[in-house]
């Protein structure tokens, strides 16, 4: 029951975000009839699902949605403003409610009770006063004759019709009469078909809504008639033209509809908290196929290996040659395929943000007018799993950011000559080996002079450094710990978590994030981040017998140091004099005690590393190949070293260590501001 169980909570997230991309997407000016249905389709799921597995709670919180959400399509009730805003609350509701039966965390009971009381209050309301409200539907007052024959397959599919039967029976008064004629012979009798057809009398003030919701998940599976008492069933087939209220055939329309309508689940948003990923079956072809390709493969090496232990060596060197090649091709491509199992597209980080640009901007436009627009590109760019699940955070820090501190109020952009509402665009590609995230404003860009006073203040920097420090490089200072230029904290922003945090964690990702500005006109962050977590391009060095891997997106350059560029600080740390830049130089051999060919910089080389917005040089014996790594754990596999990041295996078996260059750098603790003496 656990998996049916799981089954049940990921769709119902799928829901819940298709419930809120769609009431995003609602315009109280201009309704789509079909965004109202697919709510309705997602409430109504999760109502159906959360009765069939006993969670009570959902399902009569979600009967309160639902019935809101059926007027709206009915036309009953105008969609308003008020009305989005309720059912979005009623939305988050019903996330927490599922979260909590899913983990059996605790719940803000209060909070669930004033939308129920907010949702019964609405229902209660007849909604536009000017409105016209619909005849209630006639309610027959004795009752209905239902003719259920299901098909023989329908047991397969998962229903049960003698649930049915029990539903009708908590309706009214039942009788019901057993058609026995298809049963076959005991030597034909199949238990997983269903023989069996039913007449059914059921009396009282049953609606005929009661009556599509209990035969609403097996209408396309069996043959249904109903009409009220007093009019006879037919027979055999029913008759549709005698202008009888044929129930049956309603359902059994609605939901070949509903089924024609629903999304396409693999392209469905993400839910809150997934531990599976859905995965497309092209891609699951995709690998088989490869799967198959290497057992071909590795039966013609077999073939090659048994021919060459029997001494018949002729021409097959040239095979093996041709066979290891192919290996490594099928190799590489089952990696690719593998990899893309883990692929996501950016909208699943993507869709959260919308509703939080609603809700900050229905915020900061109650505090300051503030109007704001979002746009998005490039949400179909895939990315791997756990880097989207982590750079989630960042994501929504910079986008509160903008939203705070960029986007000007519209009487300050109407009197810079901007429009009044300000623009946020999130946009996201492929750019070589990694994938780029810009988080773009139009807003007042970043006040550089600010910034440098209170770098200043703050002891970040001298105020001769200000003075020489290059446009990049104040912008740059926004990443420094503790530092903040807003002079208001806001609810919005300034948390206590600064732009340092987000570095740091992006950091963590393997990537980095840099900022471009420009007074008056707006901000650019740009996220750059590696496609998985999993496989990195790493550059391999050596320091005495031992090789190491630098990430290839922490290097800037390498080069052959020299005599007169070098410099020690006061104390003992060393710096190298790079153009304009002072480098403190990190000495593998002495942070990992290992024994090194090369003591001397000018007899090795430096890697010119960057790792927390500050550079360095990592003096190595000698530079071998660049290649992709597999990573492995070492945390989990051995214990945490400090400054390594993990470990791979190389092609000859050994295990090389990968280094974490921020960790490097934070290791040494160097603080960099001029050489005090030269000891060339």
């Amino acid at each position: 029951m656990e998996q049916f169980h799981q089954t049940f909570f990921e769709e119902s997230f799928e829901g819940l975000d298709l419930m809120e991309s769609a009431l995003l997407a609602l315009d109280p000016g201009a309704v789509d009839a079909e965004t109202i249905n697919s709510i309705f389709r997602a409430a109504h799921s999760i109502k159906g699902g959360s009765a069939t597995f006993g969670f009570s709670e959902i399902a009569g919180f979600t009967h309160l949605l639902e019935t809101l959400l059926d007027e709206m399509r009915d036309g009953r009730r105008p969609v308003t403003r008020v009305a989005t805003d309720l059912l979005l609350r009623a939305v988050d509701s019903l996330r927490a409610l599922v979260n909590a039966a899913q983990a059996g965390g605790s719940l803000d009971a209060i909070d669930i009770s004033d939308v129920q009381t907010a949702l019964q209050a609405q229902l209660a309301d007849s909604g536009d006063p000017g409105a016209v409200t619909a005849a209630p539907q006639p309610v027959p007052s004795s009752g209905w004759h239902i003719s259920f024959q299901p098909h023989a397959d329908i047991l397969r599919t998962g229903n049960d019709p003698l649930r049915i039967l029990w539903e009708l029976a908590g309706l009214g008064t039942l009788s019901v009469q057993t058609d026995l004629s298809g049963l076959p012979g005991w030597e034909e009798f199949d238990p997983e078909t269903c023989y069996l057809g039913w007449r059914i009398e059921l009396r009282g003030a049953v609606a005929g809504a009661a009556l599509e919701e209990a035969f609403a998940w097996v209408a396309d599976e069996s043959d249904l008639d109903i009409r009220p008492l007093g009019t006879s069933l037919p027979a055999t087939t029913p008759d549709t033209d005698d202008g009888s209220v044929v129930a049956g055939e309603l359902i059994a329309e609605r939901r070949r509809a509903d089924r024609r309508q629903a999304p396409d689940r693999r392209s469905a948003p993400p839910s809150g908290d997934t531990t599976s990923i859905r995965v497309s079956t092209g891609k699951i072809d995709a690998l088989i196929n490869m799967v198959g390709e290497l057992v071909i493969t590795q039966s013609m090496l077999g073939e090659i290996g048994d021919q060459l232990v029997q001494g018949g060596a002729n021409g097959l060197i040239e095979k093996l040659r041709d066979g290891l090649t192919e290996l490594e091709r099928n190799t590489r491509e089952l990696q690719e395929s593998v990899m893309r199992i883990r692929m996501l597209p950016i909208s699943f980080a993507f869709n959260r943000l919308p509703r939080l640009i609603r809700d900050l901007g229905t915020q900061l436009g109650t505090q300051l007018g503030k109007q704001v627009e979002l746009r998005m590109s490039g949400e179909h760019t895939e990315l791997d799993k756990t880097v989207m699940e982590k750079i989630s955070d960042p994501l929504v820090h910079l986008v509160r950011n903008a939203l705070d501190h960029g986007i000007e109020t519209p009487a300050v952009r109407i009197a810079a000559g901007k429009s009044p509402a300000g623009t946020l665009h999130l946009n996201a590609f492929h750019q070589g080996g990694n994938i780029l995230i810009e988080i773009i404003d139009d807003g007042n860009g970043l006040d550089r002079q600010k910034i440098l006073r209170k770098a200043v203040e703050r002891g970040v920097i001298s105020e001769a450094e200000a003075a020489a420090m290059p446009a990049e490089k104040v912008e740059d200072l926004i990443f420094q710990p503790g530092f903040s230029t807003a002079d208001v904290v806001s609810d919005v922003s300034g948390r206590g978590v600064g732009m340092d945090v987000v570095r740091r964690n992006i950091q963590e990702l393997g990537g980095s994030v840099e900022v471009r500005s420009q007074e008056g006109r707006g901000s650019r962050f740009t996220i750059r981040l590696p496609l998985t977590l999993a496989i990195l391009d790493g550059q391999l060095v050596r320091v005495g017998d031992q090789i190491y891997i630098i990430p290839l997106v922490s290097i800037i350059e390498s080069l052959q140091a020299r005599k007169e560029y070098i410099n020690a600080m006061a104390g003992s740390a060393e710096v190298y004099r790079l153009r304009d830049d002072y480098l403190p130089v990190l000495r593998l051999y002495e942070i990992f005690n290992i024994q090194a060919d090369a003591n001397e910089l000018t007899d090795g080389l430096l890697v010119v590393v960057e790792g927390d917005g500050q550079k360095a040089g990592v003096f190595v014996d000698e530079l071998l190949a660049q290649q992709q790594v597999v990573i492995k754990s070492l945390e989990s596999n051995y214990r945490r070293v400090d400054g390594i990041s993990g470990a791979t295996i190389l092609g000859d078996g050994s295990v090389a260590l990968i280094m974490d260059v921020p960790g490097l750098i934070r290791m040494t603790s160097i603080q960099v501001r001029k050489p005090a003496r030269k000891t060339a």
